[in-house]
């Protein structure tokens, strides 16, 4: 065998020299072109087969999921293990000293179809010593870190509500209250409108709703109504001390970040009609610089900003009288107007308005609206957030309601978040959610129902739910990723800058929401 491998090497060697000698013309076809930069070049290109070295390594992610941020004490504490034939104990090991504090069963294993995962539990409940941790366990490695604390997020419910300062437009933010978000003044002068560049107005103020500047009517208000509702809930989350230029004035801080979107609002109502201009955007010249844009008035952005005016209003009127009648008068103007083209808005849209509207001023034009829309459908879309505002509305105004129809709408809300609470108890991640999300709004639009029922009864389920869900968003997925700005080890930067919640304002205000309601359930537990 050997002499046949050499015979066969001799004879290709003997073959190669009497191309090389000959010049053959088939060898002349397979050469190598000479790459350019002159015919004395020494480089050359090759046929393919050189190696790539320029590729991405594939990340390596914990098999073990945690929230990154962390538990509270007393709480229910769990981890996820991702993995079909995880071990049988895990560690917790202190991240300072490196000692070994808790060691635990893992158990539950269990193939979730939705997920395409095994998922398995590991659950340190009792284990309550405040520290900052990570789990380990053999075969699979260790989990991001995490802290156990007394109130474990009430610093990041700080931050997420300050980030509505950061998004202020039109002001100088300061980096002792803004941080790495200080900035001048922008967007300050004033704007054209996009059809009759002849017609400026000052429309500066308001949130930024994205990272070019712009500013929109109708996601401001959606930001409003829900931001208000938090505060409605939960009052005691918001105090007046959160860090931002206003706290100290004797009014909570959360109604002065809304006024300050509010002020904005005012400024996007035509003062013939009543109608409101959709947006502002923000169009980079190279000559000019920048130059402001008022986008033409909308049906959407005109009953948006009559329920958000009407609603703010309500609740402003015991600090500034003056300036919450301006608003509401501001709220009737727009809604009359979105009156007369009620085929350019749904039913939910004109259901909600007039519910904000009956409740500031128990007017019963507003309140056959709302009678109207509620006998027409019995079973409103929860999933609808006009349906879903006008609902909790109603229920909570001091006016006189229809019994009937308000024992209708509780009892669809129990249903609503009964289903919720079902399909978040199958999925062995304990979230009604699957990881081929591109985002978590409806994850957050869930929430909110909850949040709302979970304060109207207080149930110890629902909390555990609303949990899990803050758990998931933290880390505890099969992405371990945290889906809040800058917040946790491995946080959404890592993947998509658009799955970032806290920069995008309305969902944002969801999350602030469920914090509320979570750190409300948190106290009354330790009071119990």
């Amino acid at each position: 065998m050997q002499k046949n491998c050499l015979r066969r090497k001799m004879t290709a060697l003997m073959l190669a020299t009497a191309l090389l000698l000959t010049g053959c013309s088939g060898f002349d076809k397979l050469q190598t072109q000479r790459p350019a930069g002159g015919e004395g070049a020494d480089e050359f290109t090759s046929l393919g087969l050189s190696p790539e070295f320029d590729y991405e390594v594939p990340e390596s992610l914990p098999s073990i999921l945690v929230d990154q941020v962390g538990y509270a004490c007393g709480s229910n504490k769990l981890a996820m293990v991702n993995g079909e034939q995880p071990p049988g104990t895990f560690t917790i090991v202190d991240a300072k000293t490196g000692r070994e504090v808790y060691t635990g069963k893992i158990e539950q294993k269990s193939y979730d179809e939705t997920l395409g995962a095994y998922i398995s539990h590991a659950d340190f409940t009792d284990f309550n010593t405040p520290g900052r941790y990570y789990i380990q366990a053999s075969s699979i490695g260790q989990s991001y870190e995490f802290e156990i604390a007394e109130e474990p997020f009430a610093a990041l419910f700080q931050k997420v509500f300050r980030q509505y300062y950061c998004n202020r437009c039109g002001l100088t933010l300061s980096a002792e209250l803004a941080g790495d978000a200080a900035h001048n003044a922008c967007h300050s002068r004033e704007a054209q409108m996009k059809e009759e560049a002849m017609i400026k107005l000052d429309v500066s103020g308001g949130w930024h709703v994205d990272e070019i500047g712009s500013r929109d009517v109708a996601k401001g208000c959606r930001t409003i109504n829900t931001l208000l509702l938090a505060y409605e809930l939960y009052p005691d989350a918001f105090g007046d001390a959160m860090g931002i230029p206003e706290s100290g004035n004797g009014i909570p801080d959360i109604l002065d970040e809304v006024k300050y979107e509010i002020d904005w609002l005012l400024k996007m109502q035509d003062a013939k009609s009543g109608a409101v201009y959709a947006s502002v955007s923000s169009v980079d010249n190279k000559t000019a610089g920048y130059i402001l844009y008022i986008d033409k008035i909308t049906m959407d952005a005109t009953i948006h900003f009559a329920a958000a005016m009407a609603k703010f209003s309500y609740l402003y009127q015991s600090y500034d009288l003056e300036f919450a009648t301006l608003c509401l008068k501001a709220a009737d103007r727009a809604y009359r107007y979105a009156e007369q083209y009620l085929a350019d808005i749904s039913q939910e849209q004109y259901f909600h308005a007039a519910t904000e509207l009956y409740r500031a001023t128990g007017g019963y034009q507003y309140h056959s609206v709302v009678k109207s829309y509620l006998g027409q459908n019995a079973k409103p879309d929860l999933e609808n957030d006009f349906a879903f505002w006008g609902c909790v509305t109603y229920l909570s105004t001091k006016q006189t309601v229809d019994m009937k129809l308000c024992s209708d709408v509780i009892q669809n809300l129990m249903q609503k978040v009964e289903t919720i609470s079902y399909a978040s108890k199958g999925s062995k991640l304990l979230v009604k959610t699957d990881e081929k999300q591109s985002s978590h709004a409806g994850l957050l639009r869930d929430m909110t129902r909850l949040a709302v029922v979970d304060h109207i009864i207080t149930n110890h389920e629902y909390a555990t739910v609303l949990e899990n869900h803050l758990h998931y968003m933290l880390g505890r997925n099969l992405q371990s990723i945290s889906y809040l700005d800058d917040v946790g080890e491995r946080n959404y930067r890592t993947i998509d800058k658009a799955m970032g919640v806290m920069k995008q304002v309305d969902l944002n205000a969801e999350l602030l929401l469920m914090f509320a309601a979570i750190m409300d359930d948190e106290r009354v537990v330790s009071e119990e």
